[in-house]
């Protein structure tokens, strides 16, 4: 193993930033090398729904048939049963997409299968079990990534340096960038359950006596989150399993029968959610994107999609520079300043959403839904504004086509 491994573009996290813009990278021939820590992408209760804005870059990337013939399921609305009451909000049978739902799928495949396109092209490194420990800088300028590899240390000299690495980023922490806390008074318990096919489909959230659950259709088993108020679980855990178990029943009443699965505290797991932004997502030879520029709630389940729009504008705006070893500070500020004003206005549409929730879970009783929420459900411009938000995101991003593409 050499002690260096020199590429024009250094990608920390193979997550779904970091994976979609090395293919985007090395698809216009830049030299582009992927770190991800694990030996594997198999991690459970991550991002799981691949929205249309998401299916529209891979149809523009012309992988859109050969990805849905991988195992998933579709959705096409999305309501909620609130007090007893279905509401619907999202129809996306009117997107101007080619694909007018979500594909439910683990995020490993969907992960394994964006590795194995960018395997296909020349200038595509990806490796496995490299864990980056830090960040090589020369008077102020980060030149590349140190790493801790199975065969020991080893530096990565790159121009560019792309932290994807999530809300707790080396990257960013390591070049000391500021951070802007929105505060969030949530969090989710994930947990899964046994899924028949005489279940409700499309229905995706509970709502009722303070509870909010939410289901997410895996095909034979229900992804669950259990919304808490930030900091209660200790509490639920005291209360014990059989009120928790009692507590999912009364609010999904079809569930019943099925919450013995759940027979130790260690299938619960605990999301601690998190609303926070960069002030400068950039320093000369760094850039984050994704939830290490900004992590979002899973509100709208939509932080994957807003983190892969982030992976194609980065790939847009910068692809040429990169190529032509032009790169600048200029180049990076261009980008967060093209990309900052949607992300923000998105993680205020959750913060909203947040207070409303947690009204929700500050209640004992039964809900009655309030009238409205009963009107704006029946005004289509409504309906137009929510699936437009969740299934496009505030700035949906297209593939350029490059001269130097693969």
């Amino acid at each position: 193993m050499p002690d260096s491994a020199q590429t024009t573009c250094c990608i920390v996290g193979g997550g779904p930033a970091g994976m979609m813009l090395g293919f985007l990278l090395a698809r216009q021939g830049i030299h582009v090398t992927v770190l991800e820590k694990h030996t594997d992408f198999f991690r459970d209760f991550r991002g799981d729904t691949i929205h249309p804005s998401t299916l529209q870059i891979l149809y523009e990337l012309g992988l859109l048939e050969k990805f849905l013939t991988l195992p998933h399921s579709q959705v096409s609305n999305l309501s909620a049963n609130i007090g007893g009451t279905r509401f619907q909000f999202v129809d996306f049978s009117h997107l101007p997409t080619r694909s007018k739902f979500i594909a439910l799928m683990p995020q490993w495949d969907f992960l394994t299968f964006l590795a194995a396109e960018a395997a296909r092209l020349p200038t595509f490194t990806l490796r496995m079990g490299w864990e980056a420990t830090g960040l090589i800088q020369q008077n102020g300028v980060t030149t590349g990534v140190r790493a801790n590899t199975p065969d020991g240390p080893v530096e990565i000299p790159a121009t560019l340096t792309v932290g994807c690495d999530g809300r707790h980023a080396i990257s960013r922490a390591a070049a000391h960038l500021p951070l802007i806390d929105y505060g969030v008074p949530i969090d989710v318990l994930w947990l899964r359950l046994a899924r028949q096919p005489s279940d409700p489909e499309n229905v995706l959230g509970y709502v009722d006596y303070g509870r909010f659950i939410f289901l997410i259709d895996r095909n034979d088993y229900f992804q669950v989150g259990y919304l808490v108020a930030k900091g209660t679980f200790p509490q639920i855990q005291a209360a014990g399993l059989e009120a928790f178990q009692q507590s999912i029943v009364r609010i999904v009443p079809f569930l019943s029968g099925r919450t013995a699965e759940i027979d130790s505290w260690e299938k619960v797991k605990l999301l601690t959610v998190e609303v926070n932004r960069l002030r400068e997502w950039s320093s000369p030879g760094l850039l984050c994107i994704g939830d290490a520029a900004h992590a979002m709630s899973p509100v709208g389940g939509i932080g994957i999609n807003i983190a892969i729009q982030d992976a194609v504008a980065t790939a847009n705006i910068l692809g040429e520079a990169l190529r032509s070893n032009a790169l600048t500070i200029h180049h990076l500020h261009q980008l967060q300043h093209y990309r900052e004003r949607a992300v923000h206005n998105t993680q205020r549409v959750q913060v909203f959403a947040h207070r409303m929730l947690i009204r929700v879970l500050q209640s004992t009783g039964p809900v009655t839904p309030p009238l409205l929420l009963r009107i704006l459900t029946r005004v289509p411009g409504f309906q137009y504004l929510t699936v437009r938000f969740v299934g496009m995101g505030l700035q949906p991003q297209h593939i350029q086509p490059t001269a130097s593409q693969s």
